[in-house]
C-alpha cells in the first residue's frame, strides 16, 4: 500500500509563531478535506462581497467546504508538483490557484455544482477605485430625490448645488463618473445615494478534480503549464 503523504512535514515561510501555526492549520484542514470529499474545484471571484459569499457558502455547508486565503499556502497543501501531491493529479489543481482564487471541496454531483456557480450573481454598490461600468451625469436643475438637509453633504462631495426655497438645485451639469474610469470616494458616495449599483459579484469555475478525471473550465488554460511537473 502506498505510503500516505498526508503527514509529510511542510516547510512554510519563516513568520511569527501565530502566523506559522495558522498556515499549518490551513494546510492540515485542506489535506483532511482531500480525503473527505469526492471532488475539488478551483474558482475565481470578482468584486468579492463577504456577506454574500457567506450566504452562498451556507447553502452548501452540509455537502461542501470552501477555502479562501493565500494561494501559496493552498498550493503547499495540495502539492506543487507530482512528487509532492497528496493524490494523483492534484498538482494540476495547485497550478491553477492564481489571483483571486479559492477552493471548494464537495460531494455534490458535477451538474449541481456547475449550475450553482453559473447562476450566482449579486449586484452591489461600486467601491472606491473600481472602474465605472457606465457614465452617470446629472443635469442642471432641481434634485427632488434629496432632502434639503443633504445640501451640505452633497456640496462636500464636489457637487455644485444650492438651496432654492427648500429644494436642492444643481446649478450646472455634473458628471458623477465616466465609463472605464476609476471611481473616486466622492463618486462612490453619490452613486450609493442615487441607488446606482455598478459592481457584480461573480464566481467562475476554473477546474474540477476527482479521482477519476480532471477538467479545465476556463478557455486559454488548456495550454498552460499544468501538464508539467
Amino acid at each position: 500500500m502506498p505510503k500516505s503523504k498526508r503527514n509529510r512535514p511542510v516547510t512554510l515561510s519563516k513568520t511569527k509563531k501565530k502566523g506559522r501555526e495558522h498556515k499549518e492549520n490551513i494546510v492540515s484542514s485542506i489535506r483532511e478535506a482531500v480525503e473527505k470529499y469526492e471532488s475539488i474545484y478551483v474558482f475565481n471571484f470578482e468584486n468579492m462581497r463577504n456577506l454574500k459569499f457567506k450566504e452562498f457558502r451556507e447553502q452548501l455547508k452540509s455537502s461542501s467546504r470552501f477555502f479562501l486565503g493565500s494561494n501559496k499556502v493552498m498550493q503547499v497543501a495540495l502539492g506543487r508538483s507530482a512528487a509532492e501531491e497528496m493524490r494523483p493529479g492534484l498538482y494540476k489543481v495547485s497550478k491553477l490557484l492564481r489571483g483571486n482564487s479559492g477552493l471548494c471541496f464537495t460531494n455534490l454531483p458535477k451538474e449541481a455544482m456547475e449550475r450553482l456557480f453559473n447562476a450566482f450573481e449579486e449586484y452591489d454598490f461600486a467601491r472606491t477605485g473600481s472602474l465605472a461600468t457606465e457614465t452617470v451625469e446629472l443635469k442642471e436643475g432641481p434634485l427632488d430625490q434629496f432632502t434639503h438637509e443633504m445640501e451640505p453633504f452633497l456640496r462636500k462631495q464636489g457637487m455644485p448645488v444650492r438651496l432654492d426655497k427648500g429644494t436642492i438645485e444643481l446649478v450646472s451639469d455634473f458628471v458623477v463618473c465616466e465609463e472605464g474610469q476609476p471611481i473616486s470616494p466622492e463618486s462612490a458616495r453619490i452613486l450609493r445615494l442615487l441607488d446606482t449599483k455598478m459592481a457584480t459579484f461573480r464566481l467562475h469555475l476554473v477546474c474540477r478534480w476527482s479521482s477519476e478525471d480532471f477538467e479545465v473550465y476556463m478557455e486559454g488554460l488548456e495550454g498552460s503549464d499544468i501538464e508539467s511537473s
